[in-house]
């Protein structure tokens, strides 16, 4: 198939019809909101981890305050072939890469740390805290050896957690607890020995 060559005497391509055409500092990315896309962005990296893992995801309907059901089958569970637990999402920009002090502070409605702190259950929670930059050109990088999702994530299990403010409740969020997928496989074979996530 031909392709037609650019008229010689017509408009370049840093003119266009109507002028110069200004450069683009980026790509040219949608409208949504920059909260909109961090959620996206997390549901992403769940994703990832748990295909990673070697789980199933599922996600409630209608959303009762928690994001997504993971599910882990394996022989060597004893409390049944699979186990599930509970996933909630959050994601900031408001907190640097690789947080110092082995933890960092998060703050929760108190109405959600309840659902989050309830104790005892059938189905264990966490929390997956991702911690991502300010502007969406900085949140991944793709080559032909990987694709690189910044910065990191975080989870925690809140059970027991006590409600200390009027409102809103801060938590701490070791550092050492990456979520990636040998977490989720630890998470998910103390889960399955029934033990606590």
């Amino acid at each position: 198939m031909a392709l037609a060559q650019p008229d010689p005497g017509g408009p370049t391509r840093a003119e266009g019809r109507g002028g110069p055409i200004p450069p683009q500092p980026g790509p040219l990315r949608g409208s949504l909101a920059t909260t909109a896309c961090m959620e996206t962005l997390q549901v992403g990296h769940l994703h990832a981890v748990a295909a990673a893992a070697g789980c199933s995801l599922s996600q409630p309907f209608p959303d009762n305050g928690i994001d997504w059901h993971v599910s882990h089958g394996a022989p060597s569970h004893t409390v049944d072939d699979e186990v599930t637990i509970k996933v909630q999402l959050k994601c900031t920009y408001q907190l640097p890469p690789h947080p110092a002090g082995g933890a960092f502070s998060f703050t929760l409605d108190n109405a959600h740390l309840v659902k989050l702190a309830r104790t005892p259950v059938s189905v264990h929670k966490i929390l997956v805290v991702m911690i991502v930059p300010r502007s969406p050109d900085d949140w991944l990088r793709a080559g032909h050896d990987q694709l690189a999702l910044r910065h990191c994530a975080y989870w925690t299990n809140l059970a027991g957690h006590p409600v200390t403010g009027r409102h809103r409740t801060t938590v701490r969020i070791p550092t050492a607890r990456v979520f990636d997928d040998r977490a989720l496989c630890d998470i998910m074979a103390r889960v399955g020995a029934g033990g606590r996530p």
